[in-house]
C-alpha cells in the first residue's frame, strides 16, 4: 500500500508538468528490484531455458529445430538440397534471423569439423575449425543433407515417443527433445553462455560412450573410466591424461585438462610441420604467438613459419635455423604459445527445464532414465495399435459366423448413415468394429479373405502379451536400450581422434637460455611479497628505504642471480618452484609480486620460508616445536620433470618454527620458551635422505616448554658463546643473560 502511495504521489506532482509541445509529460517511477522482477527475470530465465544451455538429448533449442527441419523435408534419405532452402523452412520454427540458423547448420556439418559425429552432411566451403580466417560460403552456394547418423537421432519419433508443442505461430508442431538411441550429449561438443551461466562440455568418441553406456545400465556403480577414458576431439592433438583429474570432471562435471599439438621432424629439409592442434586454438592464433615470440627476441631458432594447409587437412612449417633442437624448440613453444592450451569444462544441463551440473556418472543415470521412458511409450504406441487391431479382428470374426446376413444387412439398408447401426445390432459389435467391416471391399467379403485376416489373432495375441509384459518390466525396456546402443556401434563406431598422454610420459623441459643471467637481490616480506632488483637499481635508490605494506616488513634476503630458481615453503607442507627470470625486476619503491598468488597457493596457505636453490647444493634444517631438527639436503627437491609443486616438503609431527638454509657449516643458536639458548654446530645435525624426516633431538625440553626458534650465532646479539655451547646433542642450553638477548634479529614464524 505505501508503494502504491507513492507512486500515486509521483504521478500527480509529474503530471502538473507540461513540455513546449503543450502535451502532458508523464514520469513514473518504479523500484529496481521491481524492473528486475517484471522485465530481466523473464529474458534471462528465456536465455537459459530456450537458448544458450543443451538438455539431455545433447541439442540446444536452434540446433533441434534445424535438424527436426531437415527430417521433415525428407533430408534424411533424399538428395541434397540448398542450404538457403533449409534456412528458410527452419525459419518456421526458429524466427531468429538467418544468418543464426546457418551459422548452426554449419556447426553441425561435416565440413566445419566441429563434432566428432557431424549430422549434416555439408556439400561446399563450410569453413574450418581449427582456422579463424577460413570462413563459410553464402548459404546459396552451399548444399546439405542429413548424415546418415542422423537416424539415431529420429528413430521413433512418431510413436510418441516425446512431447511436441505448437511453434511459435501455433502453425505446426516441433518436438521437445530428440529421442535420441546414444548418449549425444556426451558425444557433441558444446557450449553456451546464458546469464548468470554457463555450459560447456567436451566430445566423447562415439563408440567408448555407448560402451559406457551399457556398462552403466548393467551396473551403476562401474568405473566408468575403465571404458570412457578420456574426452575425444574432432582436431585430434594429444590430451595429457590425469587420472585424478578424469575422476573430477567425471564426478562433478568440473575441472580441465590440458591438450597439445601433435608435430614430426622432416630431417631433410630441416623443418617442424604440426598437423593436429588444440581444439580450444586456431592455426592462425599459433602463427600470431609465435611471429610475436620471434620479433621479441624470445624464440631464436625459427627462420620462418608458414601455413601449409590444404585439401589433404591442417599443416603448420616451422623452418629452422641450423643447429636448432626441435625437442627443446617444440617444449618452448607448448609453454608459450596456444599449441598446448586447457579445456575447462562445465557440464552444465536442462534437466527436466531446470539448469544442473552434472559429471558424466549424473549424465548417464539422467539419460538412463529419459530413454528407458522413450522406450516405454513407444511400447505403449505398439501395444495400442495392435491392441485396437486386434479389436477389429475379432468384429470381423463375428462376421465369419453368418456372411449372407451382414450382405442382407447391407442390401436392405435404404440409408448410408444407417449401415453402421445395423451391423452394431445385427452382430453385437461396437462402432469402431462395424466402421471396418463396411469399408472392407465387395471382393474381400469371402470366406477365404476373413479366415486370413483372423490367423492374425493368435499372433497379435501374443505380441499384445510380449509388449504388456515389456512395458511393465524395466530390466527388459534396459535390454531394448543395450541392444540399441550395440547397433549404434557396430553402424557408426570409429576410432579415437585423440591420443591419450600420461603426465609421467612427459618430460617438460625449461628453457633456461632463454634466461638473461644477471646477478639480483632478492627481497621477501613477511607477508610474501617478493622483490627482485638489480645490484645498479639498489646503488642509485641510495638511502631510500624498502616499501612495504601497513602491517609487513622485512623477512629474507640474499644475492643470486637471475637464472636461479627460488623454493618456496608453506604451512600446508608443500613447496612451490619458481624461476627468479619470470619475475620482473623491481625497484625499492615498488611492493613486489604476490608469491600466493603468482605461484596459484591453496586458499589460505601461506609462505613460511623461501630458498635460493642455485645448484641445489647445501642442505635445509628445519627446527620444530617439540625440539628436533631435520636437516635434508635441497638435491631432495630438484626435480627431473618442470614440476611446480612438491608435497610432504618436511615432517608433520610437530609445529615448524623455523628453517635455516646452510651453504656450509657453522653455527647456530636455538632458543626455549623458557628462555634458554643452546649454540650447536651445524654439523652435529645429520642429514636424512626423505624430506619428511622427523629429524634428531636438538633440545631438551622440560613438559611445558617449546622450541621457540632458531637462528645464526652471526645474526644474535650473544657476545659469550662458550656459556650455551655443548659437545653433544640434545642438550637444555643455559639460560639467557640479558647481555645476550638484545636487539636479537631472529627468523621467526
Amino acid at each position: 500500500m505505501a508503494r502504491k502511495k507513492h507512486n500515486e504521489e509521483n504521478k500527480a506532482r509529474s503530471g502538473a508538468a507540461e513540455n513546449v509541445m503543450g502535451l502532458r509529460a508523464e514520469v513514473v517511477e518504479q523500484p529496481i528490484t521491481d524492473t528486475l522482477e517484471v522485465n530481466y527475470m523473464p529474458y534471462a530465465m528465456s536465455v537459459i531455458v530456450s537458448r544458450a544451455i543443451p538438455e539431455i538429448d545433447g541439442f540446444k533449442p536452434s540446433q533441434r529445430k534445424l535438424l527436426y527441419t531437415m527430417y521433415k523435408m525428407g533430408l534424411l534419405t533424399g538428395a541434397r538440397t540448398k542450404s538457403a532452402n533449409i534456412v528458410g523452412q527452419t525459419m518456421r520454427l526458429n524466427p531468429h534471423g538467418d544468418q543464426t540458423i546457418y551459422e548452426t547448420m554449419v556447426r553441425l556439418s561435416k565440413g566445419y569439423e566441429a563434432l566428432l559425429t557431424p549430422f549434416v552432411d555439408s556439400k561446399g566451403s563450410f569453413g574450418k575449425v581449427y582456422s579463424r580466417d577460413m570462413a563459410y560460403a553464402a548459404s546459396r552456394y552451399t548444399e546439405a543433407k542429413l548424415a546418415p547418423i542422423a537416424a539415431e537421432l529420429f528413430r521413433d519419433i512418431d510413436r510418441d515417443t516425446v512431447d511436441f508443442i505448437d511453434n511459435y505461430d501455433g502453425s505446426m508442431k516441433e518436438p521437445v527433445l530428440l529421442p535420441t538411441t546414444f548418449p549425444n550429449v556426451l558425444v557433441s561438443s558444446n557450449q553456451g553462455i546464458a546469464v548468470a551461466m554457463a555450459s560447456r562440455i567436451c566430445g566423447f568418441n562415439l563408440e567408448e560412450v555407448c560402451r559406457a553406456a551399457i556398462e552403466y545400465i548393467k551396473n551403476s556403480s562401474c568405473c566408468l573410466l575403465d571404458t570412457l577414458k578420456a574426452p575425444d576431439f574432432p582436431t585430434g592433438g594429444e590430451l595429457i591424461y590425469s587420472r585424478k583429474a578424469m575422476e573430477t570432471i567425471y564426478e562433478t562435471g568440473e575441472g580441465s585438462f590440458r591438450l597439445r599439438a601433435r608435430w614430426r621432424y622432416d630431417k631433410e629439409n630441416n623443418l617442424i610441420e604440426i598437423f593436429e592442434i588444440p581444439y580450444t586454438t586456431t592455426a592462425e592464433a599459433i602463427i600470431d604467438k609465435v611471429s610475436e615470440l620471434v620479433k621479441a627476441g624470445k624464440i631464436k631458432e625459427i627462420s620462418d613459419m608458414r601455413d601449409e594447409t590444404d585439401l589433404g587437412g591442417l599443416k603448420l612449417a616451422i623452418d629452422l635455423k641450423r643447429g636448432a633442437d626441435p625437442d627443446k624448440l617444440m617444449q618452448k613453444l607448448f609453454k608459450t604459445t596456444p599449441l598446448m592450451d586447457t579445456f575447462s569444462c562445465n557440464f552444465n544441463i536442462l534437466i527436466a527445464g531446470l539448469p544442473k551440473v552434472m559429471g558424466v556418472r549424473g549424465i548417464l543415470e539422467e539419460w538412463t532414465a529419459w530413454r528407458v521412458e522413450c522406450v516405454r511409450r513407444r511400447v505403449h504406441f505398439e501395444l495400442v495399435k495392435k491392441r485396437d487391431k486386434l479389436h477389429l479382428l475379432k468384429g470381423l470374426g463375428r462376421i465369419l459366423l453368418d456372411i449372407d446376413k451382414a450382405i442382407a444387412i447391407i442390401r436392405n439398408t435404404e440409408s448410408e448413415a444407417e449401415v453402421v447401426p445395423n451391423l452394431m445390432i445385427g452382430f453385437g459389435i461396437d462402432e469402431p468394429q462395424a466402421e471396418y467391416v463396411a469399408e472392407i471391399k465387395l471382393r474381400n467379403i469371402n470366406r477365404e479373405y476373413i479366415l486370413k485376416r483372423i490367423e492374425e489373432t493368435g499372433e497379435l495375441e501374443r505380441e499384445i502379451a510380449d509388449l504388456e509384459a515389456t512395458e511393465k518390466d524395466r530390466a527388459r525396456i534396459k535390454k531394448i536400450i543395450v541392444s540399441e546402443l550395440e547397433d549404434v556401434i557396430k553402424k557408426y563406431g570409429q576410432p579415437r581422434k585423440t591420443l591419450i598422454v600420461y603426465e609421467n610420459e612427459i618430460s617438460e623441459m625449461e628453457p633456461e637460455e632463454d634466461a638473461e643471467d644477471y646477478p639480483v637481490n632478492v627481497f621477501i616480506s613477511k607477508h610474501g611479497y617478493l622483490k627482485k632488483i638489480t645490484p645498479l637499481s639498489l646503488r642509485m635508490s641510495g638511502d631510500a628505504k624498502q616499501k612495504y605494506k601497513e602491517d609487513d616488513g622485512p623477512f629474507l634476503s640474499f644475492e643470486t642471480t637471475n637464472r636461479s630458481e627460488l623454493l618456496v615453503f608453506t604451512d600446508r607442507r608443500q613447496v612451490y618452484k619458481a624461476r627468479l627470470a619470470d619475475f620482473e625486476d623491481g625497484k625499492v619503491s615498488s611492493l613486489g609480486a604476490y608469491l600466493p598468488s603468482h605461484l596459484g597457493m591453496d586458499e589460505g596457505e601461506n609462505m613460511v620460508f623461501a630458498a635460493d636453490a642455485g645448484d641445489y647444493s647445501g642442505s635445509l634444517i628445519f627446527f620444530f616445536e617439540n625440539g628436533k631438527a631435520a636437516r635434508v639436503p635441497l638435491s631432495s627437491y630438484a626435480t627431473k620433470t618442470n614440476r611446480k609443486k612438491l608435497t610432504g616438503a618436511y615432517s608433520d609431527k610437530a609445529p615448524l618454527k623455523t628453517v635455516l638454509q646452510i651453504k656450509k657449516e657453522t653455527e647456530a643458536v636455538a632458543y626455549s620458551t623458557e628462555g634458554r639458548a643452546l649454540v650447536f654446530n651445524t654439523a652435529q645435525i645429520p642429514e636424512k635422505t626423505t624430506r619428511d624426516s622427523q629429524g634428531v633431538s636438538l633440545l631438551t625440553l622440560k613438559p611445558k616448554y617449546k622450541l621457540k626458534c632458531a637462528a645464526f650465532l652471526s645474526d644474535t646479539s650473544i657476545k659469550n658463546k662458550a656459556r650455551y655451547s655443548c659437545r653433544n646433542i640434545p642438550a637444555a642450553g643455559s639460560i639467557l643473560k640479558p647481555e645476550d638477548s638484545e636487539e636479537q634479529q631472529l627468523s621467526l614464524l
